[in-house]
């Protein structure tokens, strides 16, 4: 099925009716939606099309989305749309990376004439990308998960590995390290990068719509469902369904959830009709599911179902010398989401950069690269105590490079020992000091 080339959201059918029959009569193919969310989810760095978008909508705003898509990929063009002539709105959309900007009411033939410019320009974008992959660059892993500590090494092979295949992948990383970007990658390198990535947060599934949520339901289900409608499982059809932080999941739903994945079937509320289901499944989870099994919050067979392939994503506390370049990634991307310049960030900032424990991760320390291009923290990190021991120092960095060896080698510890150049009994010693586990890298 080829990708639609226009993406229009609206959420006054009417509106969006007249403006898809006005596009498609100018030959483009466009695909509808009422929500900004829904319309989120086919939005990957392999997109091929455009994005025109009503600013002002219940719930995920044209602003957000805009927002969201620039996080997912800033080159895809978004056009958007008010009827409010708001001047100031349309200036902060242009300098938040709109493609362009359009007032209602507007002719067919100008956004006609918009959304083919805006298709040339994507078109382009994703032509020279295909040269650098043909000049030797397959993907961008490097840059979405840039770090030269063996732990990300080992994570980006293992990621190519089983991109190409079928099997359902559990990734398990602290909060704040990168799980989510770490599934995407996986969608976007795999077979499946030009159908739907549909992001499911366990944590926040409202308790009274978990059911239709998830599977769909048909006319007269229960009160108030007045047209059937997919569930989340069935609009992803082809593509990849990420269940983020799975260990959030119910048990109850968990049983219905298993189902799934051993027969690859749904069936809507209000229905018996099973539907034949062609999705791959990645899960995260910032805990260890086999002490959730142990305590009986998660099932077993769940856990067996998903961890055929499991991705450790290290923290940056195991992977300290990668900070620095990190930090100097985000700072890249925050001056070009904020269009500010590039500011520098001199060595003894980075240094000190590198020596923080960095508790939130990525997370905590794209913030900090936000802030930096903001200004707004740059006395902190300036000021970052330089006084630390050296001793304290040596220590912090040997504990890196130990628990990023293990990681390297699933926890193993001859390849370990022997790779370092140091006895089994010193590699013991050095573990208990610095309280690293090996069940924690495997």
């Amino acid at each position: 099925m080829r990708l639609p080339g226009v993406l229009l959201v609206d959420d006054e059918e009417e509106i969006r009716r007249s403006t898809a029959q006005s596009l498609q009569l100018a030959g483009f193919d466009v695909r509808e939606f009422g929500a900004a969310e829904t319309a989120l989810d086919y939005i990957t760095p392999g997109f091929g099309g455009v994005v025109v978008s009503d600013i002002r909508m219940p719930g995920m705003d044209g602003m957000t989305l805009l927002a969201r898509i620039r996080d997912i990929d800033p080159d895809v063009p978004v056009i958007l749309v008010t009827g409010h002539g708001d001047v100031q709105l349309a200036v902060r959309a242009m300098r938040e990376g709109a493609y362009d900007f359009l007032e209602k009411p507007f002719a067919g033939q100008h956004l006609s004439d918009v959304v083919a410019r805006a298709i040339d320009r994507r078109s382009l974008v994703l032509e020279n990308r295909l040269l650098r992959a043909a000049a030797g660059h397959p993907d961008d892993l490097e840059t979405r998960l840039p770090g030269r500590s063996p732990a990300m090494i080992d994570l980006r092979y293992r990621l190519r590995a089983v991109a190409g295949t079928e099997t359902d992948i559990l990734i398990v990383g602290e909060t704040g390290v990168g799980k989510e970007v770490v599934a995407r990658a996986l969608h976007d390198i795999s077979g499946r990068a030009d159908r739907p990535f549909v992001a499911i947060n366990c944590a926040a599934l409202p308790a009274n719509l978990i059911e239709s949520e998830l599977f769909g339901h048909e006319a007269g289900a229960f009160p108030g469902a007045l047209r059937p409608r997919y569930g989340k499982f069935e609009h992803a059809r082809g593509g990849t369904v990420l269940l983020d932080e799975i260990g959030s999941m119910p048990l109850d739903l968990q049983a219905r959830l298993l189902r799934v994945i051993q027969e690859r079937v749904i069936v809507r509320l209000g229905s018996n009709e099973p539907i034949p289901l062609d999705v791959r499944f990645i899960a995260t989870s910032k805990v260890e599911l086999e002490d959730e099994v142990a305590a009986d919050r998660f099932r077993a067979d769940l856990l067996y179902r998903l961890n055929v392939v499991t991705l450790r994503v290290p923290p940056l506390a195991a992977r300290l010398e990668d900070v620095p370049i990190l930090f100097l990634q985000l700072v890249r991307e925050a001056a070009g989401r904020y269009r500010r310049p590039m500011v520098d960030v001199p060595a003894h900032v980075l240094e000190g950069i590198g020596r923080r424990g960095w508790p939130g991760n990525v997370r905590e320390l794209r913030n900090a690269a936000d802030r930096y291009v903001l200004g707004l923290g740059a006395e902190s990190l300036d000021n970052e105590e330089s006084s630390e021991r050296l001793a304290d120092r040596v220590a912090r960095f040997e504990r890196s490079v130990i628990s990023g060896a293990l990681q390297a080698h699933n926890g193993a510890l001859k390849p370990v020992y022997e790779t370092l150049g140091i006895s089994r009994k010193t590699l013991y010693e050095k573990m208990q000091r610095y309280a690293l586990d090996k069940r924690d890298h495997g």
